[in-house]
Formats: structure tokens, C-alpha cells, sequence
């Protein structure tokens, strides 16, 4: 991937998944492999955000798709480094959710186009 990650299939960093299952570059996977993968990333993405936000299933569905997008790219750890953001996810200040995000290296450096999407789409949610 763009940080230098192994990645399979849609996104899925092998060496921190399956450190027994490494796949060498190169390696086909069948399709079902890569949706098998899929799902159980977007399962481990949901669980997270779970873990993160004790009501993460009451959130307008809007920002649940805005968080697990996010949970599922940067990972639990790095996630739960955006604390002001998710301070104000907490009290349902959207707008400032949105200003947060903004004010990150990972909206300026890491993935600025995706974070610019993910924003404006936040700063939509009432």
C-alpha cells in the first residue's frame, strides 16, 4: 500500500493478520479468498468502533460509515489517537468531529483526498 504495508485482496495487511499465512508479492489469491478477507477486516473495523464509542450503534448511521471507514484504514490504535475527535464524537458535535479530522496529519499528509471526502460528508450530519 501507499505506507509500505504488505496488502492482499482489498487492503488487508497480511503481517498483521496472518504472520503464518504470508503471502509472497506477487501470489494469487482467488476471489472468495479476497471477500473472506474483506469481510472479517470490516468485522474487526465494526468491533473496534464498538470498543471505541459504547453507543457506536446508536450513532446516525452516516457517521458509523464515516468511522469504520476510517477504523478500517488507520486501525484501532491509530484511531483512538484522534482523542479531541472522538471527545466530540461523544457529544454529538458533528461539526467539530469534522474540524478534528481536519486538523490531522492524516487529512494534510497521510490521505488527504480520502480524509477530504470523509469530512465533507461529516460536516453533512445533523
Amino acid at each position: 500500500d501507499t505506507e509500505g504495508y504488505k496488502t492482499v485482496g482489498i487492503g488487508h495487511r497480511t503481517k498483521i493478520y496472518e504472520p503464518e499465512h504470508e503471502i509472497e508479492p506477487g501470489e494469487e489469491i482467488s476471489y472468495s479468498r479476497v471477500i473472506e478477507l474483506f469481510e472479517s477486516d470490516i468485522e474487526q473495523a465494526i468491533l473496534d468502533c464498538n470498543i471505541v464509542f459504547n453507543n457506536f450503534d446508536s450513532l446516525p448511521f452516516e457517521v458509523q460509515a464515516i468511522f469504520g471507514n476510517m477504523m478500517f484504514n488507520l486501525g484501532r490504535t491509530r484511531f483512538s489517537k484522534f482523542k479531541r475527535m472522538i471527545a466530540a464524537a461523544r457529544r454529538e458535535y458533528w461539526h467539530e468531529v469534522a474540524g478534528e479530522m481536519a486538523d490531522s496529519k492524516w487529512a494534510r499528509e497521510d490521505v488527504p483526498n480520502r480524509a477530504n471526502r470523509l469530512i465533507k460528508r461529516m460536516k453533512k450530519v445533523l
